[in-house]
């Protein structure tokens, strides 16, 4: 299925609207990749790691033994769900970044099958097949839900998710953790702004814990991650004309004490020199220097207090594993 911008396409139960733009836009979108690898510190936005290829290796990052969030997040989740969905009754579950439907699937697994029908299931996500996929899937599993999926930005379009019903908003996986502290608040606020008094926001967190465990799950023995994190290149030389090899950058991963958060990075094996048609010179990368690919802030209580205020919520529990490594904080609208 191709679609434009707000186009919008049903196969009974299912709606998928695209609200990303049919081309990309050269000051919002080329402009800002240049800008960031021209910089004296080169960066490029981690929301350029979920191609086709990219998505399909972070899916394989989540099964390997060192990468203990999803893992983490799924045990929780799976224990805690039926409390959850206890009063859930003619809503809308918005999942926010929600590539599969192995979490989502959880939460409906403990929904009794009379009040399914009266379930609306809104995923949020960049990628328009992982929603196709996810859609597919749900619907064979849970006779008599249906699904509105949603391609779009969530930094940039939460406001354009379709209204109608109380709602129970999901943001799994401590994706609120790949916003920088200041953006993490703003997204909270907003995300305050489109909940309903009676709304209630399930947001994953990972916590501050000890640094080898941090680390070893952004390094892994397999080299998955290094593979994802080189695939970011592959992206950027499709959609501006770079000429990137990945294989001569290597993987870089380390915890940030100062800021609580894994840094991952590209570092140059070997001095380059990067053509594209939307720069007259060329980018030059020295041997040595890095181009900063991703940060993932970790939360302590403190963190967690500050999302809460930012949002105008309250929280209503904390659930967490035996080893309180990660967080599934259920948060309402402050009354």
């Amino acid at each position: 299925m191709n679609f434009h911008e707000d186009a919008s396409r049903s196969v009974a139960p299912i709606t998928i609207s695209n609200l990303l733009p049919s081309s990309i836009n050269e000051d919002e979108a080329i402009m800002p990749i240049i800008e960031g690898l021209s910089s004296d510190h080169k960066r490029i936005s981690s929301r350029y790691f979920y191609d086709a290829v990219g998505s399909q290796l972070f899916e394989e990052i989540t099964l390997l033994p060192e990468y203990y969030l999803t893992r983490t997040e799924k045990n929780i989740l799976k224990d805690v769900s039926p409390q959850i969905v206890r009063k859930l009754v003619d809503i809308d579950i918005i999942e926010i970044g929600s590539g599969d439907s192995s979490k989502i699937s959880l939460l409906l697994e403990s929904l009794p099958a009379e009040r399914m029908e009266a379930i609306r299931y809104i995923p949020v996500d960049v990628n328009q097949a992982a929603i196709e996929n996810a859609a597919k899937s749900l619907i064979k599993n849970f006779p008599g839900l249906k699904i509105h999926g949603v391609v779009g930005d969530f930094e940039k379009q939460l406001n354009r998710i379709p209204k109608g019903k109380k709602r129970l908003i999901c943001f799994f996986g401590s994706t609120i953790g790949n916003l920088s502290r200041e953006d993490s608040m703003k997204f909270m606020a907003e995300l305050g702004r489109i909940m309903p008094s009676d709304g209630m926001l399930l947001l994953g967190v990972d916590m501050v814990k000890d640094i080898d465990v941090l680390e070893n799950a952004y390094k892994d023995s397999k080299k998955i991650t290094e593979k994802f994190n080189r695939n970011i290149l592959n992206v950027i030389n499709n959609l501006v004309g770079t000429d990137f090899v990945p294989d001569f950058f290597e993987h870089i991963a380390f915890y940030n004490e100062e800021h609580s958060r894994i840094e991952m990075h590209l570092r140059a094996m070997e001095r380059m020199e990067i053509s594209t048609p939307y720069l007259k010179g060329k980018i030059i990368i020295q041997k040595g220097e890095t181009i900063h690919t991703e940060n993932s802030y970790k939360f302590t209580h403190k963190h967690i207090d500050d999302l809460t205020r930012a949002g105008g919520m309250d929280v209503k529990n904390i659930f967490t594993d035996e080893n309180k490594w990660f967080s599934l904080i259920q948060f309402c609208k402050r009354a």
